[in-house]
């Protein structure tokens, strides 16, 4: 591949941001795209540019839905679901995990990363207020914290049972089998079912 052409480099640049690819996995995908332009590369335009302008983020949930309808699936108050408990993971692949395993029915709140030290991220970013208005309006009886085994996932956790602690609502986390530095969403079914059947209540130490 000529290292000269403007459009070619940014577009390799771009793929290769891409979560498990690297600059030499950018460049093969690119080939592929510039060798298939009318089976591949205009669709995939044509979907990414319609992604862009339908797709947004649910500002109660998180989850992500089309900008001219309600949520899917059991994610928040717009579900004519009646679940009593809440799930909080921290970004949509771990939501899609725990939900392709089939342990758990019930809604779901999509944080949308974590808290950290080393930052600047505002808990109004991770709907950590919205979180406590479903707990409040939607008469949950119980939250399970299914933040990462990390640091980050810990101590987003700790700050979502403290904003929670005056809702009188059970916290629970996820227990046996997630080990610590685990991701939620590499765990395997076994390692989920195992976290969710042993999870455990959170109280304040």
């Amino acid at each position: 591949m000529k290292k000269n052409i403007p459009e070619v480099e940014e577009l390799v640049r771009l793929i290769s941001k891409l979560p498990g690819l690297g600059p030499k996995s950018a460049k093969r995908i690119v080939l592929k795209l510039l060798n298939s332009r009318e089976e591949l590369t205009k669709p995939l335009t044509n979907s990414l540019a319609q992604v862009y302008k339908n797709i947004i983020r649910c500002n109660i949930c998180g989850n992500i839905k089309s900008s001219n309808s309600n949520c899917t699936l059991q994610t928040c108050s717009y579900s004519d679901k009646n679940y009593k408990q809440i799930c909080v993971v921290e970004n949509i692949a771990d939501m899609w995990a725990i939900e392709s395993s089939g342990i758990y029915k019930g809604y779901y709140h999509v944080l949308g990363g974590t808290l950290s030290t080393s930052d600047n991220r505002k808990t109004d970013n991770l709907l950590i207020p919205s979180l406590v208005e479903r707990v409040k309006k939607d008469t949950i009886n119980e939250v399970i914290l299914a933040t990462s085994a990390t640091i980050e996932g810990q101590t987003t956790a700790h700050y979502i049972q403290d904003s929670l602690k005056d809702t009188k609502v059970k916290i629970s986390k996820l227990a046996q089998g997630l080990p610590v530095g685990g991701e939620i969403e590499f765990l395997d079914d076994g390692t989920l079912f195992s976290a969710f059947k042993n999870r455990g209540p959170v109280t304040n130490d």
